[in-house]
């Protein structure tokens, strides 16, 4: 893409959060997340531990994947719908992104920390998730806000939120980028990947912590079947 800074357009990331349309804006919703995934790439960055480091890229990961599939079933649609002349190229270029990080993180999910391609694999994600958090922040982002209303912003965030909680939380490079094959994908990916989740934890964690991650599995399960309905309705 061409460079974000000479469009003339203002990056969200130099806007107060009441500029940017509230808590609830999708602009703020996208920032924050932006932000803890930066930081989740500095604790790695700083972690010395071998261990230690594939529990950052492993929450990371997870973080991740969650943020794009909400942007791609919300999100990028709503570029497509208010920006019909830009939106489908704009949101190709990052598609192909996430299709990448996708893949990357299928290498990591199994691979040791301590093996010599790991920390060029993890490097590689790094430069592609911030490439598109610049991206957003500073270029599509702050075209979607010239031509949407704030009430219009807020309600992409919310559906953006909802999407993001109820996302599958492991790598899938075979679904689609797209709805509505990946948001019909995502209700059974959804409850696997919880399970997956929680069976790794339960192995390792104490009674107490069995039992809380057993909680969570249940409301994780609930969550899908409740996306579901909503895309019956749809």
């Amino acid at each position: 893409m061409t460079n974000p800074r000479g469009n003339g357009l203002r990056s969200v990331a130099e806007q107060s959060e009441e500029e940017r349309g509230g808590p609830g804006s999708i602009l703020s919703r996208q920032s924050r997340d932006h932000a803890d995934l930066d930081a989740l790439m500095r604790a790695y960055d700083d972690e010395p531990d071998a261990d230690a480091r594939g529990r950052v890229v492993a929450e990371l990961a997870e973080r991740a994947l969650r943020h794009a599939f909400a942007e791609e079933t919300v999100l990028f649609p709503a570029y497509r719908q208010h920006l019909p002349e830009q939106g489908e190229e704009l949101t190709r270029h990052i598609e192909g992104d996430h299709q990448q990080v996708n893949e990357l993180l299928v290498q990591l999910q199994d691979a040791d920390p301590r093996s010599p391609d790991y920390d060029a694999t993890v490097r590689r994600a790094f430069e592609v998730i911030r490439h598109d958090a610049h991206d957003e922040e500073d270029d599509l982002l702050p075209r979607l806000q010239r031509v949407a209303t704030e009430e219009e912003l807020r309600a992409i965030g919310a559906a953006w939120e909802v999407q993001r909680r109820t996302a599958p939380t492991r790598p899938h490079p075979k679904v689609p980028r797209r709805p509505p094959g990946n948001a019909l994908a995502a209700v059974p990916l959804a409850v696997t990947d919880r399970v997956k989740d929680a069976a790794e934890h339960l192995a390792a964690g104490s009674a107490v912590r069995r039992a809380a991650l057993a909680g969570a599995l249940v409301g994780a399960v609930v969550a899908a079947v409740a996306a579901a309905r909503a895309l019956r309705r749809r």
